[in-house]
């Protein structure tokens, strides 16, 4: 059975690319939806034309990741695409954010992503897929968005270092780092804080940001950018020492 994995996929990125992804011509025998909130899930299933299997799982527990090995030992399936899209972030400093968010930030962002991964890893073969949400908030510490952009930072590290090593067994790893995007995702993140001015001006839809992700997972690149005041960030990060870009931002507190 050839299958699609997608965690975070009741809302947002991750809702998004089901969608795109159902109207992709793949061998698909089922997606896998993964999400807390199953309502949610069996909303987005009714949307697909694949059969879809709905695992509601807390990816933050225990008892979430091993629900999701235990389905993976019973089905025993090929994962032709696994999309980690499942996160989440707050804005504010470091030392005002409840130490159980920042912690639960760092279970879900990282250690989940690591762990449901590893255990998809197994179940893929040749020109299999793995797409792992990151942000362009990788690319530098933001100071006021401190952990998240660290998580983040992990994610693209984590791509990038899995990419070459799954490279001889012809499995392809790709990092998305979009900028800002219109999900729910803002609606949570400024409880403690307001995000810098210019992401009105930076927002961009889901559907480009999935679209172009695909089309690059596809291509066999590491790293999807979409959008050019992003892509300029990425180049100026790489060039300009971070010394000086968070001299820079002091400007924006």
């Amino acid at each position: 059975m050839n299958i699609i994995v997608i965690t975070g996929a009741s809302s947002g990125l991750g809702r998004e690319f089901a969608m795109q992804l159902d109207q992709c011509n793949f061998l698909i025998d089922e997606i896998w939806l993964i999400a807390r909130r199953k309502e949610r899930l069996e909303e987005v299933a009714l949307l697909l034309s694949h059969p879809c299997r709905i695992l509601p799982y807390d990816l933050t527990t225990n008892e979430g990741i091993l629900g999701y090995e235990n389905e993976l030992k019973q089905t025993n399936p090929m994962i032709k695409m696994l999309i980690n899209c499942s996160g989440f972030g707050f804005v504010g400093k470091f030392g005002q954010i409840a130490l159980k968010e920042q912690a639960s930030m760092i279970d879900l962002n990282c250690k989940a992503l690591t762990q449901i991964t590893y255990l998809s890893i197994p179940y893929m073969k040749s020109r299999s897929r793995i797409i792992q949400l990151a942000s362009s908030a990788s690319f530098m510490p933001q100071p006021g968005f401190a952990v998240y952009a660290a998580s983040k930072s992990y994610v693209l590290s984590f791509a990038r270092a899995l990419s070459e090593e799954l490279r001889k067994d012809n499995i392809f790893v790709t990092a998305v780092c979009p900028g800002p995007v219109r999900t729910e995702f803002f609606e949570h993140a400024e409880k403690y804080g307001k995000s810098f001015t210019f992401k009105k001006y930076t927002m961009v839809d889901t559907k480009q940001v999935v679209h172009k992700a695909i089309k690059n997972s596809l291509q066999g690149k590491t790293i999807s950018v979409y959008g050019l005041p992003m892509n300029l960030f990425y180049f100026f990060s790489k060039i300009i020492p971070h010394k000086w870009l968070l001299t820079g931002l002091r400007m924006f507190h």
